[in-house]
């Protein structure tokens, strides 16, 4: 394959070598062409040169011949004027004479006017010629230049096309000797994929005998195992509970929590503006401090006095549906029932917008009727009429699509899920419908409270009004700006979340389903939060198991101690007290042997060694020191063999729960996978995991309070141990003591 394209390649570069050099040769002999013309031209205007000189030649001796001419009139008009005079004098005598010389002038006359009608041709000629000369030469080096131009540009491009076939050339023999190298490589490497494919087909066929034994094993399985699919049937699967996106839910929270915000300016800017527009009906066109204001305009400002009990709940039903969004719920259109409870109060205030609408538009009528109307004024009233009631249209568009929304939560019927996404996309348009209609109220109202402040009848009280209602306008103009900007910055993320349910699935089938489910997601995590209380448990009885199963070792250690130390002491007090007088010095001796062994064993009481084991810390004194090693070894073998047992059968026990929560475990293993990726996930689980830490170490703090209470009760009985010893000790020295002062009356006596 590698060859072939290298030929391919090499064929079509041939080609367009072949055809740049036919080119080439086009080119070239069009130069040539050009440059015979070139030479041609030349010669022709050499040839030009050559005849425009002899025409100066013989201008030059036409000129000369004509001041020849013109010297030689000179002479005779001289000569004919002095022959006047003469023969004037001379006429009688010389009529002969003058006949004569009139016949020379008359020849001279006629030769002279021949000459000057020749002369004149000449000269015309001579211009004509002069002239004809000037405009080929003109012609001629116009050319020349324009060919001389053509010859430069046509060189220049031979020039470049003869380096281009040369980089070419240059170019294709350094791909040729490339492409040689790489089909060199290629054949190895295909000889070398050549062997691997044949050990892939024999891996791919050992995978293929494997995953056939396997699948037959798993569906003989799922078939005695597994009662039922419940992801077959769309209403089972709907009761199932999906995959936990907390990242979803807090990024749903935070939208919702933007759009609580943008809705409470919105109230804010609708309360002010129904109220101070009930404030301009009382004193605008006729002030209710001096007069009566007209019936209409009483029965608007009735109605408008009640914009908060339908304003007010807008802003509560926004509440109650961010209130509703959770970490732990799951947020899809069919959750969101609160949605439902937002469409009625919306669906109230556009009643309240359709009932005040007749009454705001008779009242825009009544001032333009008034006499303080100007035609400016009333043209301002007319398109503030008209858009009221495209704001009315747009709030009953926006509580459609709204209604449309909150329907599968209610209805699952209602809407299908193809169309969720053309619902949403209509919403944003009619929230920017919105913020356009606004636009038009500010500008509108801005320019008729500029007018009716130039009235001449413009009270304080009207002005501050009118400024109060444009503050509110433009409050509500921004708070429709952001709102449908808000909508369409997160309109992708609305359509994608549509998807967000149960696994395998279109989506949850009706509103019921989607409460089933959320109740059996609570009913999961209070399950899981019981598994991990009740593994917390157990590891808390482990470990005061093995602290138990230590201490009452530690405990039977000292007893046996305690006892052994005892008897020794008895006996050795009992031996003491029926030797004779004769071995005085011999019981001396055996008890400073005895006292210097006494206080090996305190030693070696004092001084424990500390052995680890799977029973814990266990605290033991030499075996050198200890007479009874057997009763001891067979007590530490007793306890092994019945710790044995019982590590087996909690390792029975912790096999059938692993068997039990081996789904269980599977899910959660991919719940950690996705925690992990997620950074803000990582923060809440530290922050859990520092809050259960610190209630471990709480929970460690009162284990290890109850230990230290037991282990100062050791403490105390080991410290009465040590007392009854002391006063042994003492004992046993007042007796030795006494047993040398006898000594020594008797080495007296």
């Amino acid at each position: 394959m590698a060859s072939a394209e290298l030929q391919g390649k090499y064929q079509k570069l041939a080609q367009e070598y072949s055809k740049l050099r036919a080119q080439n040769q086009v080119l070239k002999k069009g130069v040539v062409d050009e440059q015979a013309n070139s030479a041609a031209l030349k010669e022709q205007l050499k040839m030009k040169d050559q005849s425009l000189r002899k025409l100066q030649q013989e201008m030059d001796s036409l000129t000369f011949r004509n001041l020849q001419l013109a010297k030689r009139v000179e002479l005779l008009q001289d000569e004919l004027a002095l022959s006047e005079p003469r023969g004037k004098k001379n006429k009688k005598s010389g009529e002969s004479s003058s006949q004569l010389s009139q016949e020379q002038k008359s020849v001279f006359d006629e030769d002279l006017q021949k000459k000057i009608e020749e002369n004149e041709r000449l000269h015309i000629q001579f211009f004509e010629a002069d002239e004809q000369h000037k405009h080929v030469e003109a012609e001629l080096r116009s050319r020349l230049a324009t060919l001389e131009t053509e010859a430069a540009q046509h060189q220049a491009v031979v020039d470049g096309l003869t380096r281009k076939y040369m980089e070419t050339i240059e170019k294709l023999q350094n791909d040729k000797a490339k492409l040689e190298v790489k089909s060199q490589t290629l054949e190895k490497e295909a000889k070398e994929c050549r062997l691997r494919t044949e050990e892939c087909q024999l891996q791919l066929k050992t995978l293929h005998e494997d995953l056939s034994g396997r699948l037959e094993e798993s569906l003989s399985i799922i078939n005695e195992k597994v009662p039922f699919n419940d992801t077959k049937y769309s209403q089972y699967n709907a009761l199932n509970v999906p995959l936990h996106n907390r990242r979803h839910q807090l990024k749903m929270r935070d939208i919702a929590g933007q759009a609580l915000a943008f809705v409470q300016d919105l109230v804010t800017a609708l309360l002010n503006f129904h109220t101070y527009t009930e404030q301009r009906i009382q004193i605008f066109p006729v002030d209710s401090a001096i007069d009566t204001i007209s019936p209409l305009n009483q029965k608007f400002s009735q109605y408008l006095h009640e914009n908060a009990s339908y304003v007010r709940p807008l802003e509560e039903g926004m509440l109650h549906l961010f209130e509703s969004i959770t970490e732990d719920t799951v947020t899809v259109l069919e959750t969101t029932v609160k949605l439902k409870t937002f469409s009625e109060h919306l669906t109230s205030y556009i009643c309240f917008l359709r009932k005040i609408l007749p009454y705001q538009l008779k009242s825009l009528e009544e001032e333009c009727e008034s006499s303080l109307c100007t035609s400016a004024l009333r043209a301002r009233n007319l398109e503030l009429s008209q858009d009221m009631k495209k704001m009315t249209a747009v709030f009953e568009k926006l509580q459609t699509y709204i209604a449309l929304l909150a329907l599968p939560s209610t209805e699952p019927d209602g809407l299908l899920r193809t169309n969720y996404s053309s619902v949403l996309t209509n919403v944003g348009a009619a929230l920017h419908g919105f913020h356009d209609v606004m636009k038009d109220i500010s500008k509108h109202y801005s320019q008729k409270a500029a007018i009716e402040h130039e009235l001449p009848t413009a009270t304080q009280k009207l002005i501050t009004t009118n400024d109060c209602i444009l503050s509110s306008v433009v409050a509500l103009t921004n708070g429709a700006g952001k709102i449908a900007s808000f909508f369409s910055n997160n309109l992708d993320y609305f359509i994608a979340s549509l998807s967000y349910g149960p696994k395998a699935a279109s989506g949850f089938i009706s509103p019921l389903s989607a409460e089933c489910m959320l109740q059996y997601k609570k009913k999961a995590a209070a399950y899981m939060k019981s598994l991990r209380k009740v593994q917390q448990s157990l590891e808390k009885i482990s470990k005061l198991e093995q602290e138990k199963e230590h201490w009452m070792l530690e405990a039977q250690l000292a007893k046996i101690k305690l006892e052994k130390e005892n008897q020794r002491i008895a006996d050795k007090l009992k031996n003491t007290g029926s030797a004779q007088l004769v071995g005085l010095s011999q019981e001396n001796a055996a008890v400073s042997n005895t006292a210097g062994q006494d206080e090996a064993t305190a030693k070696a009481v004092l001084e424990p060694i500390q052995s680890t084991s799977l029973i814990g810390t266990l605290t033991r004194t030499s075996d050198s020191e200890v007479p009874d090693v057997e009763s001891r070894e067979d007590l530490i073998k007793n306890h092994y063999m019945a710790r044995i047992v019982e590590l087996t059968s909690q390792l029975q026990l912790a096999d059938s729960k692993s068997v039990h929560f081996y789904a269980e475990c599977r899910a959660l293993s991919k719940r950690l996978a996705l925690a992990e990726k997620s950074k803000e996930a990582l923060t809440e689980e530290m922050k859990l995991a520092s809050q259960n830490i610190s209630r471990l170490q709480d929970e460690l703090t009162t284990t290890k309070r109850s230990y230290e209470d037991q282990l100062s009760m050791m403490s105390d009985h080991l410290c009465s141990m040590n007392e009854t010893l002391s006063k042994q000790r003492e004992e046993i020295d007042t007796l030795k003591m006494s047993s040398k002062g006898n000594s020594k009356k008797n080495k007296s006596r």
